[in-house]
């Protein structure tokens, strides 16, 4: 079963995908929030191409663990993606994801200004494959 990752920002969507055995998480792309929470063809074409069979979303906690601030916009705008997709919808937890997407990209010897556009893709991928791991265990 493939599986569609999505971290939702105000501006951008960070997309991630599984392999066909829902085994190992990869980054995609990053297209505009509007694109995708308007179901634009840009994001159809990802949804063709990689024909998932669930949506993952990230869910914003704070460090206790509880929903952050931003957490009622996700969950609204997921579930409209969801709808327009027409898959089923899951939340995971993407506490720090984009804090180690950063380090990662970093560690790259990527500068700020051009991990600016594959920073959301990788955090996808990282909660993605966490939500993978857990569900192997």
């Amino acid at each position: 079963m493939r599986v569609l990752a999505l971290d939702i920002g105000e501006v951008r969507v960070g997309i991630a995908v599984s392999d066909p055995d829902a085994r190992v998480a990869s980054p995609v792309c990053v297209l505009p929030a509007q694109e995708v929470l308007a179901h634009a063809s840009t994001f159809r074409r990802v949804i063709e191409d990689w024909e998932p069979e669930l949506l993952v979303c990230g869910l914003p906690r704070t460090m206790a663990g509880e929903e952050g601030p931003q957490a009622a916009r996700i969950k609204e705008q997921a579930l409209t993606i969801g709808k327009s997709c027409g898959l089923p919808l899951e939340f995971a937890d993407e506490r720090l994801s984009s804090a180690e997407a950063k380090r990662i990209l970093r560690e790259q010897g990527l500068s700020e200004r051009s991990m600016r556009g594959k920073v959301d893709m990788v955090a996808a991928s990282l909660f993605l494959q966490s939500w993978l791991d857990a569900r192997h265990t």
